[in-house]
């Protein structure tokens, strides 16, 4: 995975975001809500890397410390998300008699965008960082459930599960045993995934203004306070930007990694569809 430098540089970059966000407060010269009214929407300079905004906060102490917001509801997200989606998929794909029911509710919970079920979730419960964990969490784990089912369907009928039923195993430990092992690739692949969709989704949510309180400094809410200014003072949207930008290209990068270590044939398939489009477009010329 890791000899393809892209992989090398999309790890790099996120070991870069956390290792700046743990010890932001150890080399932090300002308070990123530190207030000075005679600053206000300087540029980029030597004393503000990336400029003031219309407060006169430090927008690098600002960006930096609102990694810790991300990051923190990116991970607890993701992993939430992927263990209830894994327990849900597994007994889901298992159990004929529970599928049907089961999968009929995911199926409605999928019917609704997961930002918009968020919102409404996040709108009902009050704008928290526990109540958007909850809300996203509530709008992610399916599409795990989705994937996990889809994985234990192929293989509960595989002859090892078959006589592991004859002689006497139990369910929980085919399960979790005998089972889960060989769904763990694609499950690990979405939670990077997830993890991704989680942060957009935070900075979605305080930017439309019901995210995490705006006195907590988050990419999402930086960007709502931005737009006002973007003509006259553009720093002030960019930096926040980019940092969204450069965290889920980089998560995005991780997870293809991971999903071609875990499948030797996805370059393969690739290939072959790059090829077949080729011919295809050669024929119509």
């Amino acid at each position: 995975m890791f000899k393809k430098k892209r992989n090398l540089l999309a790890l790099g970059v996120l070991l870069l975001v956390t290792v700046a966000t743990i010890t932001a407060s150890l080399w932090l010269v300002q308070s990123p809500t530190y207030i000075d009214s005679h600053q206000r929407l300087l540029g980029p300079s030597a004393k503000h890397w990336f400029g003031t905004d219309h407060f006169g906060r430090d927008i690098f102490s600002r960006v930096i410390v609102a990694a810790r917001v991300s990051l923190f509801i990116g991970v607890v997200v993701a992993v939430i998300s992927t263990i209830v989606g894994t327990v849900i998929g597994l007994l889901s794909g298992y159990y004929k008699k529970a599928d049907f029911i089961v999968m009929r509710i995911i199926d409605g919970m999928l019917a609704f965008p997961a930002l918009l079920l968020a919102l409404a979730l996040v709108a009902a419960l009050g704008g928290n960082i526990t109540n958007i964990i909850i809300a996203l969490t509530f709008a992610f784990f399916p599409v795990v459930s989705r994937v996990v089912r889809s994985a234990v369907l192929q293989i509960r009928n595989i002859q090892y599960i078959e006589a592991a039923k004859t002689t006497g195993v139990s369910d929980p430990v085919i399960l979790f045993q005998y089972i889960l092992p060989n769904v763990l690739s694609p499950i690990i692949v979405q939670g990077t995934f997830i993890f991704a969709k989680a942060i957009l989704a935070e900075a979605a949510l305080s930017f439309l203004g019901v995210g995490v309180n705006p006195t907590t400094p988050t990419w999402g809410n930086m960007l709502q306070e931005a737009q006002v200014y973007i003509t006259i003072a553009p720093w002030f949207s960019i930096f926040p930007g980019v940092a969204i930008v450069l965290t889920v290209l980089a998560l995005n990068v991780l997870g293809d990694g991971l999903r071609d270590a875990f499948d030797p044939h996805a370059p393969a398939k690739r290939k072959k569809r790059t090829s077949m489009v080729s011919n295809g477009e050669q024929k119509i010329a």
